[in-house]
């Protein structure tokens, strides 16, 4: 479980998960059926963000291929669209989407009017060359140039985050087993009564989980570096350094769930509610921290994966050492040290 687990949630979630809206599917009405309306329909399919999967023929076709998924969006060109773009006039096109998935919908949205605009810019220079004013360029230049994430690839985005993850989940639920499965099998009073304290049994639990948890590390890190091609800019010490608190923490804090339940049961529901939930949704993982009400962004601070996100992503894409991640380090010390500490001191050689 240790060593499989790890690796099939990174092929399912590093394959599956993605950010990337591309491809959306198209359907287009072509009422004008001139060069000028050919020309921005072309626009369309040069784009690798959009895929003509249909020409429509009027109104009902287009809603049937929205409501039964064929299409995402549908675009109308109307039918004197050729005539007032040859004569120097503004025409309106439509854009219909589909709006139960938001997210994407706003996406493609922005995609679309990206497309259009530039058209539409393109036309404005060409009227302005027809009536003789030479040299008349686009009043704006738009020239973006993307920081450490140059071909705006989600996964790059996704995979370091994904190991944070996986990380803390996986940890918490090896380790939440260790301590209940000794009291359900009755082998606890055999423990309680040879000479070893209560901090050694409670290390000595968590030693061979640690190693597990590193070798994990080690080969989502190639997984990440050689199946999905993600660049590693910055140390790779100070990545397995940081990580190694943080795995302290993720294991003390599974073993801190297995010594109050003393069951296997709500030991690993325990760690599972505690750790995949807020790992997921509270973590900067998937979701902005900064689009989250106030009260639910000041509850992130109490979540040790926000922490480790922002070190391995700015590692990963970044190349930033230990002077800007300072903070999160000490704070994932903090995090590590506590739960290190409460785990063992929870632990008492009793039987009740």
């Amino acid at each position: 479980m240790g060593l499989g687990i790890p690796v099939v949630l990174l092929l399912l979630f590093g394959y599956v998960l993605t950010l990337d809206v591309d491809q959306v599917p198209l359907a287009v009405w072509d009422r004008s059926r001139t060069p000028e309306s050919r020309e921005l329909v072309s626009r369309f399919e040069g784009s690798r963000y959009f895929r003509v999967a249909m020409r429509a023929g009027g109104y009902p076709e287009m809603e049937a291929a929205i409501a039964d998924g064929r299409a995402l969006a549908a675009l109308v060109i109307p039918e004197d669209f050729g005539g007032r773009v040859r004569s120097d006039r503004s025409s309106a096109v439509q854009l219909f989407l589909d709006g139960s998935d938001a997210n994407t919908a706003t996406i493609a949205l922005g995609y679309a009017e990206s497309l259009v605009s530039g058209y539409s810019g393109e036309l404005e220079v060409r009227w302005a060359q027809a009536k003789g004013l030479q040299g008349i360029r686009a009043p704006l230049d738009t020239r973006p140039r993307v920081w450490f994430n140059t071909d705006l690839e989600s996964k790059n985005f996704i995979v370091p985050g994904l190991i944070s993850v996986i990380m803390m989940i996986i940890s918490a639920l090896l380790t939440s087993l260790t301590v209940a499965r000794e009291w359900e099998q009755g082998t606890m009073e055999q423990l309680i009564a040879t000479p070893v304290t209560g901090p050694e049994l409670i290390l000595g639990k968590l030693l061979p989980y640690f190693c597990i948890g590193m070798v994990d590390l080690a080969v989502a890190v190639a997984m990440g570096k050689f199946l999905f091609h993600v660049p590693i800019r910055g140390s790779l010490p100070l990545l397995f350094g940081i990580a190694a608190v943080f795995l302290a923490g993720a294991l003390s804090l599974g073993m801190l769930f297995s010594v109050a339940a003393r069951s296997q049961l709500p030991a690993s529901q325990m760690a599972m509610a505690f750790t995949f939930l807020p790992s997921y949704l509270l973590s900067g993982f998937v979701f902005s921290i900064d689009s989250m009400p106030r009260a639910v962004r000041a509850v992130t601070y109490l979540i040790a994966p926000r922490y480790f996100i922002t070190v391995i992503r700015g590692i990963y894409l970044k190349g930033t050492g230990l002077r800007v991640l300072a903070a999160e380090a000490g704070l994932l010390l903090l995090f590590g040290g506590t739960a290190v500490l409460a785990a063992t001191r929870m632990f008492r050689k009793k039987l009740r």
